[in-house]
C-alpha cells in the first residue's frame, strides 16, 4: 500500500442529507512499513511471538518477575521522601494527598491512601481539584482548600512539578510539601521538602516513563523499607503486602498512555495477573464487570478502553471524587453503585463527544473550503485549532485526540473556561515535541498564553478569547517550523501477513495475553488481501464486512469510524489490522479490527 493510492470515496449518511456543505476530510491513507523478514505469512503462533517480540526489540522471553522491577533507590530524592513520610507515620501525623482530576490521579491518589493506611498512617485525607473551578495542579488555591483541613503534610501525586505559586503560598502557611510527579520540569525545581519525579535533572532511574501512580508505587515501596528499619512493623503490627495495590498502578499507567517500557511492562502485566485471579479491589472489578470484561481474561486493552474511560468520566464531568471512592472502598456493594454512577456519567460523555465530533467535522471542512479558495493546491494546516463556543472542557482532549487520528495533524481543542479564558487541550503526532511547540509560541509571541504545560504527545493551555485568531497562526507556524517544509508521512507499522491458520480464536486469545501492549510496545498489527463481501454502516459511521483470506474460511472485520473507507463495490481489499477476540453474548469468535482499508480492482 502506498502513499500514491486513490483516496476512497467517502458515503454521505441518509441522516446528512444532500445539502451543499463541503466535504469533511477523510481518513488519510498511511503506507504500510514491514520490517525485515515479515514478508512471508506466518503459520505457527511461536514463530509469531518470536517475532512479534523480535520487531519491539527483544530477543527470547519477556520478564515479568516483579524482581526485575528497576531499584527504588535509583530515584533521586526517594530516600528523603520516604524518610519524611515514615516520621510522619510514626508520629501519627495528619496527611493529605492532592491528587489529579485524570484516570492516573485518582489511581494514584487511591494507591496513596491505601498504601499508607496499609503502613500505619494516622489520619488520612485527600483533595483533587475540580478541572473546572480550581484546574490543574498545586495552585495557591489549592493551597487554601487543603489548609483549612489542618493537615501537617500535603502529598502531590501527578502533580506539584511546575507548582511554584502553590509553594510559595504553601510555605507561607508553614506547610510542608511532598512532590512525587512524573511530569518534565520546568527551568526551575520547586522548593519542597522532598521531590520524587524520574524527569527531574540528574536522576539516574532507567524509566523515565513512569505514570504518577508508578511513582506513588514505588515511594510506598522506600517507605515500606524506611519503616521495616526502624522497627515499625516489630511487635503486633503487620507489614503490608504492596503487591495488592499492582491492579491500580496497572490502571493508571495504561490509562495515562505512558510508554509500556520494560519496568511498566512488569507494572502492568503483574497488575493484570492479579486482577485475573481476581485479586483485584472491588471498585475496579465493578467497572470491568459494567463493561462486560471477562475477568479472567482482562488485557491492557481492556483497562484502557473498558475501565479508564469510565473512571475518568468522573473528572471530566463533575469531579473525581466518586472516582477515587469506588477505587478505594472495600464494600463490593457500595463499588457497584458507585461504579453505576461513572457508568452514567461516562454515557452522558459519550453523547457530548459524539455531539462535539460533528461540530469539529463541519469546522473541519469550512477549514478545508477556505484554504481551497486561498491556495488551491494547499491542504490543511500543519497545526490545527478549533473551537466552538458550547464546547464541554472536560471533554475536548478526547475530541483533540480524535481530530488527530483522522487528520494525522498535531490538533488543539478549545472550550471556554470558568473563569472566561478558552482552555485548550492539545494531542501531537510522532516527531513533534508538543510542550517545546507551545514554548516556542510562548517565546516568540510573550503574553498571547496565560499558561501551559504538557508532555511531548498531549498539553494544556489558557489563553483569552481575543488571542486565538492569532494563537491559531503562531501555532501553525511553530508547528511548520518545528516538522520542517516536508514533514515525514505518518505509516502504519505492519508485523506482516497471517496465514490463514493463524486467523483464529487460539490465536486472537493468545495474543491478548502475550503482553501488556500499549504506548511503545504496540499491539500487533498485520496486513494482507482479502475477498470482502457484506459490506454495511454501523450508525452511520462503522464500517462492518465479511472478508475471506486466499485458501480459508471467512471472517467478521469492524472499522470504527471508517465510514469514508466503505469499499463501494469492489470485491477484493488490503486491510491492514489487528486480530481481536469478540464476545458477543458469551459467544466468541475471532474478529479483525479494521486500520485500514483500500479497496483493489478486480
Amino acid at each position: 500500500m502506498s502513499a500514491s493510492n486513490p483516496p476512497p470515496r467517502s458515503v454521505r449518511s441518509p441522516s446528512q442529507g444532500t445539502g451543499s456543505r463541503p466535504a469533511s476530510p477523510q481518513t488519510p491513507l498511511r503506507p504500510i512499513q514491514r520490517p525485515p523478514g515479515a514478508e512471508q505469512p506466518l503459520h505457527r503462533l511461536d514463530h509469531l511471538l518470536q517475532r512479534l517480540y523480535r520487531h519491539r526489540g527483544l530477543d527470547g522471553e519477556l520478564d515479568h518477575r516483579l524482581s526485575a522491577l528497576h531499584p527504588v533507590n535509583q530515584l533521586l530524592g526517594i530516600d528523603a521522601a520516604a524518610a519524611l513520610l515514615a516520621d510522619d507515620i510514626q508520629a501519627q501525623r495528619q496527611l493529605i494527598i492532592v491528587g489529579d482530576y485524570d484516570a492516573d490521579g485518582a489511581t494514584g491518589t487511591a494507591v496513596a491512601l491505601l498504601g499508607l493506611r496499609a503502613l500505619g498512617a494516622g489520619p488520612l485525607d485527600s483533595l483533587v481539584p475540580s478541572r473546572f473551578a480550581q484546574g490543574y495542579g498545586l495552585s495557591p488555591a489549592v493551597v487554601d482548600l487543603a489548609a483549612e483541613r489542618r493537615p501537617d503534610l500535603i502529598i502531590t501525586v501527578d502533580n506539584g512539578i511546575a507548582s511554584h505559586a502553590g509553594l510559595e503560598r504553601a510555605r507561607a502557611l508553614g506547610l510542608p510539601v511532598l512532590i512525587t510527579d512524573h511530569h518534565l520540569p520546568g527551568a526551575e525545581l520547586p522548593e519542597a521538602a522532598a521531590l520524587v519525579n524520574p524527569n527531574q535533572p540528574g536522576c539516574p532511574f532507567p524509566s523515565k516513563h513512569l505514570a504518577g501512580v508508578g511513582v506513588m508505587f514505588y515511594l510506598l515501596i522506600a517507605t515500606r523499607a524506611e519503616l521495616r528499619r526502624r522497627g515499625w512493623f516489630q511487635g503486633h503490627r503487620q507489614e503490608p503486602n504492596l503487591a495488592e495495590l499492582l491492579d491500580l498502578v496497572a490502571l493508571g499507567t495504561v490509562a495515562d498512555v505512558v510508554t509500556l517500557d520494560a519496568n511498566n511492562r512488569i507494572l502492568v502485566e503483574q497488575g493484570l495477573r492479579r486482577i485475573r485471579a481476581g485479586h483485584c479491589r472491588p471498585g475496579l472489578r465493578a467497572l470491568l464487570e459494567i463493561a462486560g470484561v471477562d475477568l479472567t481474561r482482562t488485557s491492557a486493552r481492556d483497562l484502557a478502553f473498558a475501565a479508564a474511560p469510565r473512571l475518568n468520566a468522573a473528572g471530566r464531568l463533575e469531579d473525581m471524587s466518586a472516582g477515587i471512592a469506588c477505587l478505594v472502598t472495600d464494600k463490593p456493594i457500595e463499588a457497584m453503585h458507585l461504579a453505576q454512577r461513572l457508568q452514567a456519567l461516562n454515557q452522558e460523555r459519550r453523547a457530548l463527544t459524539h455531539s462535539m465530533g460533528l461540530d469539529a467535522e463541519r469546522l473541519l471542512a469550512e477549514i478545508l473550503a477556505e484554504q481551497a479558495r486561498d491556495a488551491p493546491s494547499g491542504g490543511l494546516q500543519a497545526g490545527l485549532c478549533l473551537f466552538a463556543e458550547d464546547w464541554h472542557e472536560g471533554v475536548i482532549g478526547i475530541l483533540a485526540a480524535r481530530v488527530r487520528e483522522r487528520c494525522q495533524r498535531p490538533v488543539i481543542a478549545f472550550a471556554v473556561g470558568g473563569d472566561g479564558l478558552l482552555k485548550g487541550s492539545a494531542r501531537s503526532i510522532e516527531g513533534l515535541h508538543l510542550r517545546d511547540c507551545l514554548a516556542a509560541v510562548d517565546h516568540a509571541h510573550p503574553g498571547l498564553i496565560t499558561r501551559f504545560g504538557g508532555h511531548a504527545m498531549a498539553a494544556g493551555l489558557s489563553l483569552p478569547r481575543e488571542a486565538l485568531e492569532p494563537f491559531k497562526q503562531a501555532f501553525a507556524g511553530a508547528v511548520s517550523a518545528a516538522l520542517g517544509p516536508d514533514p515525514a508521512t505518518p505509516v502504519l507499522h505492519s508485523d506482516g501477513a497471517l496465514g490463514p491458520a493463524l486467523l483464529s480464536l487460539p490465536t486472537a486469545e493468545a495474543l491478548r495475553l502475550a503482553a501488556p501492549w500499549g504506548k511503545g510496545f504496540s499491539e500487533p498489527l498485520f496486513d494482507g488481501e482479502f475477498a470482502i463481501s457484506a459490506p454495511r454502516l454501523l450508525k452511520d459511521r462503522h464500517l462492518k464486512l465479511r472478508v475471506r483470506p486466499a485458501q480459508g474460511p471467512p471472517i467478521e472485520a469492524i472499522g470504527f469510524n471508517l465510514a469514508d473507507q466503505h469499499p463501494r463495490g469492489a470485491t477484493q481489499a488490503r486491510i491492514a489490522y489487528r486480530l481481536e477476540v469478540n464476545d458477543y453474548r458469551g459467544l466468541r469468535s475471532p474478529q479483525l479490527l479494521i486500520e485500514q482499508l483500500v479497496p483493489l480492482a478486480g
